[in-house]
């Protein structure tokens, strides 16, 4: 080492290293993939788009690049950091032979898709099934959120276009399974749409909602144990109607405009209708209020249908709208549950915001953008973008404990997946040595003991 001038030590640096490993903490990535089945159930999936002399698996392919997307890769060509380490990801394909399969698969269509997202569901159950008290289902409760995300794109690409918020891309709507503060989300269904496409599109809703409820166990279709939540984009008739028909197995919570009609009905509710809004830990919430409207109001909703306002006062500094009342911030909601406080309901929609949290997590896993040009192709790449969020969730909730449980993609990279580490070969065992050094590598080697725990897939 040369002598130290400045804040940092100056070092000599040279190439020739060997049996050095990065991106070490990746093993728990693809142990995860082991012991959840996916490699088999993708693997399968793919079998009438494998050709016969093929040397790579089209699953081993796919979920080599879920992989890249998951350690922060964001296009095709990001795979090469996993054909630099074949001893922790195997032997990788090349990228033209990458891209031949994505061209192949998006000429396959919705047999593509379809096979693929059966191959999720059919894994999600079992990971479920192994995270236990642990899973987003330990409740007896699912609750999914719907949501639009705008993609930028930076380049003329098919069905790009103007977006309501005056840029150009696309416009995908996805959908969440929310884990709860305790945890984090997994994606379950994301449909590839124009950038002009309406943010209250029934029809897309009533799309990207059956894609989702597919990949729920089967147990979730009675009983009203799924929630569907909305903002304000999903209150139309169309697809409020559509939840109600199902209202016997499925629970609804839907923001809804405050028209002039909710408006007005809003200020004839008397003072001693609102009740105080809570807090998740049950403590009531200062300035905050709702209450339930009836009446002529509920006039061509469904029957069955609450509809509640909360009332807030404003921070300061903030505007108002036309649409609040007497100085006080109004939201609607719509829900069709029954038998519970307005205020747990009220409280119960509000915590629809997580679903934020897991757009920002996956604009940070390959949706930052759409690295290809055919529609078909970018719908391929989202299937790739959900696996990896998949891993990203699914990992955690096996593996992990305390506040690492929440940690998003980017804090998982920084602190556990770029751990570096040594490679030692002892007779026929190849070891990987996390540095010693390193922060989190008990964190690592403790969630690796708990995977290795679990019980391998039949």
């Amino acid at each position: 080492m040369r002598k130290r001038s400045g804040f940092y030590p100056c070092v000599r640096v040279q190439s020739g290293g060997s049996a050095v490993i990065s991106r070490a903490g990746a093993v728990l990535l693809t142990e995860t993939v082991r012991k959840s089945g996916l490699d088999k159930a993708v693997s399968a999936a793919l079998v009438p788009w494998r050709k016969p002399r093929a040397v790579h698996d089209p699953g081993k392919v796919l979920l080599d690049m879920a992989l890249a997307v998951a350690l922060g890769g964001d296009c095709l060509a990001d795979v090469a950091m996993l054909r630099a380490e074949p001893a922790v990801f195997g032997p990788v394909a090349s990228d033209p032979t990458v891209s031949r399969l994505i061209r192949t698969l998006a000429t396959g269509g919705t047999r593509v898709l379809t096979a693929l997202r059966r191959a999720r569901a059919h894994v999600r159950w079992r990971v479920w099934a192994l995270a236990g008290n642990d899973s987003p289902d330990a409740g007896g409760e699912v609750t999914v959120d719907l949501d639009g995300v705008l993609v930028i794109a930076h380049s003329d690409k098919q069905d790009a276009a103007a977006t309501w918020k005056k840029t150009f891309g696309h416009h995908p709507m996805t959908a969440f399974v929310d884990h709860g503060p305790g945890g984090s989300g997994e994606p379950v269904a994301a449909v590839l749409r124009p950038g002009n496409a309406g943010s209250n599109t029934a029809a897309d809703h009533i799309a990207t909602t059956r894609l989702a409820l597919a990949q729920l166990p089967k147990k979730y279709r009675r009983g009203r144990r799924t929630l569907i939540r909305t903002d304000t984009a999903g209150g139309t008739h169309e697809f409020v109607n559509w939840l109600s028909a199902r209202g016997r197995w499925l629970s609804y919570s839907v923001g809804t405009t405050i028209t002039d009609a909710v408006h007005q009905a809003v200020l004839k509710v008397p003072a001693t209708a609102w009740t105080p809004a809570i807090e998740p830990g049950g403590e009531v919430r200062d300035g905050a209020w709702v209450a339930e409207l009836a009446g002529n109001i509920l006039a061509g909703w469904p029957p069955g249908m609450r509809l509640i306002v909360r009332r807030e006062r404003p921070h300061p500094g903030a505007r108002l709208r036309f649409t609040d009342a007497d100085g006080n911030r109004l939201t609607c909601f719509a829900t069709n549950t029954k038998d519970t406080p307005i205020a747990a309901l009220e409280l119960r929609h509000r915590q629809r915001a997580r679903a934020e949290d897991r757009i920002r997590a996956a604009r940070a896993t390959g949706l930052r953008n759409l690295p290809l040009h055919d529609t078909a192709q970018n719908q391929v790449w989202l299937e790739i973008v959900q696996t990896a969020l998949d891993l990203l969730a699914w990992m955690p909730m096996l593996a992990l404990t305390g506040p690492a449980r929440c940690w998003e993609p980017r804090r998982l990279r920084f602190r556990l997946f770029s751990a570096a580490a040594r490679l030692v070969s002892t007779g026929r065992r190849r070891i990987l040595k996390l540095a010693r050094h390193w922060p989190w590598t008990s964190v690592i080697t403790n969630a690796l003991a708990r995977l290795e725990a679990l019980p391998n897939p039949g």
